[in-house]
């Protein structure tokens, strides 16, 4: 929000942001004596990983524009149910009653979250249909990335992802955007810059694989439902955002389908 006020489109942001997490994924990378080669044969399945990052990415920023960010991060959180109708009904995977359910449960939350503006007014249905994009993007990412079985360790498959997909955000914002990203010139704006290529990307994968690894997968992504529930909290507290009666249960409801869904198998 703060780079938006300074005059930065969704597509200039997320350039930053981009570029800034692929120097500090290159840096780690050196730091871990990780090779950066690949075969030819990775190349595409790279390029379409990143064009799909870069989708999600950039249909998410544009929502901000039209809802408040807690609410539209709480909706893209709908990719882990996303995911499970995806492999359901393309690769034959069994739909159970609880994941049945926990669609049930979601969708009621959305329901509430769609009536539930100031006064009742209904939200933005441009900006539903944004994050819904966003979010059915990043759930068909997911189903890619382990359908297209590339043998490479997470930092660096993460690197690549981050090249392609900063090469397509520039590509787009040079061919249908507001052009080529305009240089930051205030010390705030290359600080939020910074944080925005730090905490939210390089962080987050990092300490999401050490997570992993000392806690195992069910508890780290029970855990990632707290995230939607963060961005109200800081859209409430630090960005003046309202949260009414019916947000807040629609909010509940999402998590709850979400953290049923991640319970499913022990």
């Amino acid at each position: 929000m703060f780079l938006y006020r300074e005059g930065l489109s969704p597509e200039s942001v997320l350039c930053y942001r981009f570029a800034i997490a692929t120097g500090l994924l290159a840096m780690l990378m050196v730091l871990n004596r990780n090779s950066f080669k690949i075969k030819k044969c990775e190349v595409a399945p790279l390029a379409i990983l990143g064009f799909l990052f870069a989708f999600c990415a950039l249909a998410l920023y544009a929502a901000f524009n039209y809802m408040d960010a807690g609410l539209a991060s709480t909706l893209l959180f709908l990719y882990p149910l996303e995911v499970a109708l995806i492999m359901g009904l393309f690769f034959k995977e069994k739909l159970t009653a609880r994941t049945g359910a926990a669609i049930a449960i979601s969708l009621a939350g959305i329901g509430l979250l769609y009536r539930g503006g100031e006064g009742g007014a209904a939200l933005s249905t441009v900006g539903l249909i944004l994050v819904f994009l966003s979010s059915l993007t990043y759930a068909v990412y997911i189903v890619y990335v382990n359908k297209a079985d590339l043998k490479m360790g997470s930092l660096k498959l993460t690197f690549y992802v981050m090249i392609f997909c900063l090469l397509c955000l520039l590509l787009y914002s040079v061919t249908f955007g507001s052009g080529l990203p305009p240089m930051l010139t205030t010390t705030s704006s290359w600080g939020w810059a910074l944080m925005l290529g730090f905490v939210p990307t390089v962080l987050s994968l990092v300490l999401m694989a050490k997570a992993v690894k000392i806690v195992g997968s069910t508890p780290t992504a029970i855990m990632g439902g707290l995230e939607p529930l963060t961005a109200v909290v800081i859209g409430v507290c630090v960005f003046d955002e309202s949260l009414t009666a019916k947000l807040a249960v629609g909010i509940v409801l999402i998590l709850l389908s979400v953290v049923i869904l991640a319970i499913k198998k022990k």
